[in-house]
C-alpha cells in the first residue's frame, strides 16, 4: 500500500477512535447540573452584591435550587426577581419581607467631637483612635465607609451623617456589614416612626454630646395610647407590633431623636453649627 495512503487511513482510524472515545466520556463521566441553575441564574440581578449571603448570584441559584436558601433574598431584584423565581421553581408567591436600610442615628453636626482627627478618612480607621472622634460613642462617623459600600448610590452624608434614599435603596445589606458602629439596621419600607439614636449613654452624657440623642426622658413611652414604646439601656424602643403609627411619640419627643421614616430621602431637621466638648 501506498505510504502516504496509510497514514492518511491511520489518521483517519485514529480520529475515529478518538472521537468515540471523547463521546463515551461526556456520557459516562457528565456531572449533571440541573437546569434551573441556569434559569435562576439569568433571572437574578447579576450584581454579585452578597446581600443574599452567597458568593455571588450562580452560588444563590444553586442553593435556591438545592433548597438551601429562599427564593426571595435577590434584593436588587426586587419583587419581580422573587416572582421569575417562584415560577421556576412552581412555587407560590411567597411572604417576603420589604426591607430597607435605616440609619439609626441623627447626630452628624449635631453632635459634639472630642478632637480633630486627621488620618485616614474611613469610618473604620477613625473608629480604631481612641473610639472616634464624635463625642457619642455610639453615633455616625459621617466619612462614608457606607456609601463607599453601596453599589445603588443609595446612601450619601449629609451634614456629618448618613442618609438613605429609599427609593433607591435595594436592600441588599451591604452598608449595614460596612458600618463599623453596626448603627444602620433594615426597617420595612412602609411609613413608621423610628428612633434615630443608638446612644446606650444616660440623659446628662448624651445632652453634652449631642443635640439630637435620646435622654430617656419617657415622655414617648408614658404618652403612646397603644403601649407600643419602651425604655431599654437608655434610648427608647419602639415595638412595632403594638405600633399603629399614630405619630404621638414623633411629636412628644423634646429632643427629636424619633423622626418618620419615609420610603424618600428624610428632610434634615434644623442641623445647629458644629461645636467641640470640652
Amino acid at each position: 500500500m501506498n505510504p502516504i495512503v496509510l497514514a492518511i487511513v491511520v489518521l483517519v482510524v485514529l480520529g475515529l477512535a478518538g472521537g468515540i472515545i471523547l463521546v463515551l466520556a461526556s456520557k459516562f463521566m457528565a456531572v449533571y447540573e440541573d437546569p434551573r441553575i441556569a434559569q435562576i441564574t439569568e433571572c437574578l440581578a447579576g450584581a454579585n452584591c452578597g446581600g443574599c449571603g452567597y458568593a455571588g448570584c450562580a452560588d444563590y441559584a444553586k442553593a435556591i435550587v438545592e433548597g438551601k436558601a429562599p427564593t426571595y433574598k435577590c434584593a436588587p431584584g426586587g419583587d419581580k426577581t422573587n416572582d421569575a423565581i417562584n415560577l421556576i421553581m412552581g412555587n407560590d408567591t411567597d411572604n417576603r419581607p420589604s426591607l430597607r436600610a435605616t440609619v439609626i442615628c441623627n447626630g452628624g453636626v449635631n453632635c459634639g467631637k472630642r478632637f480633630d482627627y486627621q488620618g485616614i478618612q474611613t469610618c473604620a480607621a477613625a473608629a480604631a483612635v481612641a473610639g472616634g472622634p464624635s463625642a457619642c460613642a455610639f453615633g455616625c462617623l459621617g466619612l462614608g465607609d457606607c456609601t463607599r459600600a453601596c453599589k445603588f448610590d443609595a446612601i450619601h452624608v449629609v451634614n456629618g451623617v448618613a442618609v438613605v434614599d429609599r427609593t433607591k435603596c435595594t436592600g441588599c445589606t451591604a452598608c449595614t456589614v460596612a458600618c463599623p458602629r453596626h448603627i444602620i439596621q433594615m426597617k420595612p419600607i412602609a411609613s413608621q416612626p423610628a428612633v434615630k439614636c443608638s446612644s446606650k449613654d444616660k440623659g446628662p452624657v448624651v445632652n453634652k454630646a449631642c443635640r439630637v440623642g435620646c435622654i430617656a426622658c419617657g415622655l414617648c413611652v408614658r404618652n403612646c395610647p397603644n403601649e407600643a414604646i419602651f425604655l431599654k439601656d437608655n434610648v427608647a424602643v419602639i415595638d412595632y407590633t403594638k405600633c399603629n403609627g399614630c405619630g404621638t411619640c414623633v411629636s412628644k419627643c423634646p429632643k427629636k431623636a424619633i423622626q418618620w421614616v419615609e420610603g424618600s430621602p428624610r428632610p434634615m431637621d434644623s442641623a445647629v453649627p458644629e461645636h467641640k466638648v470640652l
